[in-house]
């Protein structure tokens, strides 16, 4: 297995409320209140912490509430590479009905200085190296310039580490530059920095093909519901995921990301590789919270996955 380095900027306290359905401007009584220690990061390093990966974590973290992390990272038995900042890191408040909807209210996290900048530099220096690849996951706290976040993901390719990159935004376009090894946006995300809509498949793949034209080797463009595509050098596929009953959609796309990095990095086939990660995603919508929880319900979901080449239908 793996030595993984994950890197949350802005992790987050996921206050996760269950109630039947949501009436805004009323009170609303819930069924369930829980709360986990996330961020994009940390939830792609408890997946593959389940898959058998060796994890370091690390990004900013906010001194005043610094409880629910550590419990986790030591739960977990991650290695503990963050810095802590003064402030409290971000609550986000999910609030998912019976549905399956969800209705996120996501705070901004604590400001980081320049201090702190160059004290996770300093850290990432000496405990990047020797690691397989870095996943670099979420968004920018409140006083990280993208002119920052650029000049750090220059820094990780440098020491040598493959570079896989979920951000949206500015983040995401600055990122796209530093040509990261695999990229894992929505059509949304990737639609809004490219500035042209992804209705159709044609539409993807015209997208990916700039993606892959920069010189990054994977391109994941994942599709909620309808699934994801996964386009490189070799081969494009799609992966139509299984009918599960919805608890919550969040963390789904980072356990598809967890499960691609998890086979690219084992030399796993295409096919393998694109269907156990689009079940770990579906398990995730399945429950709340973030892991591989039901090993057996996992083997079954990839039985239940469909993958086809989209460009051969098309031409059928």
């Amino acid at each position: 297995m793996a030595k993984i380095l994950t890197l949350t900027l802005n992790p987050a306290l996921d206050l996760t409320v269950t109630l039947e359905h949501l009436q805004p401007g009323t009170v609303n009584r819930s069924h369930a209140l829980q709360a986990h220690a996330a961020g994009k990061g940390l939830n792609v390093a408890q997946v593959l912490a389940d898959l058998g990966h060796q994890i370091t974590v690390s990004g900013f973290l906010g001194a005043d509430n610094l409880q629910p992390f550590e419990a986790l990272i030591a739960q977990r038995g991650f290695v503990d590479g963050f810095i802590r900042v003064p402030g409290q890191t971000r609550s986000n408040i999910k609030l998912v009905e019976g549905s399956g909807r969800v209705t996120d209210i996501n705070g901004p996290g604590p400001d980081v200085d320049e201090s702190a900048f160059a004290a996770l530099l300093e850290r990432l220096e000496r405990i990047a190296p020797g690691h397989d690849a870095v996943v670099v996951a979420g968004s920018l706290p409140p006083g990280v310039t993208v002119q920052w976040f650029a000049q750090l993901l220059a820094r990780l390719k440098a020491l040598g580490l493959k570079v896989a990159l979920d951000t949206s935004g500015e983040a995401l376009r600055a990122g796209l530059a530093s040509m990261p090894w695999l990229v894992k946006p929505n059509t949304d995300e990737l639609g809004e920095v490219l500035e042209t809509p992804l209705h159709s498949f044609s539409d993807q793949q015209a997208a990916a093909r700039r993606l892959l034209d920069l010189g990054i080797e994977e391109v994941v463009i994942s599709q909620g519901a309808e699934g994801v595509t996964w386009f490189n050098a070799q081969a494009t596929l799609h992966a139509s995921p299984p009918t599960v009953k919805v608890a919550s959609t969040v963390g789904a796309g980072d356990s598809l990301l967890a499960g691609m990095v998890h086979g690219l990095l084992e030399g796993d086939t295409a096919e393998s590789t694109l269907r156990r990660a689009t079940a770990i995603a579906a398990m995730a919508v399945s429950q709340i919270g973030f892991g591989i929880t039901d090993p057996q319900y996992l083997v079954q979901l990839q039985r239940e996955i469909r993958i086809h080449t989209p460009a051969a239908e098309q031409e059928g």
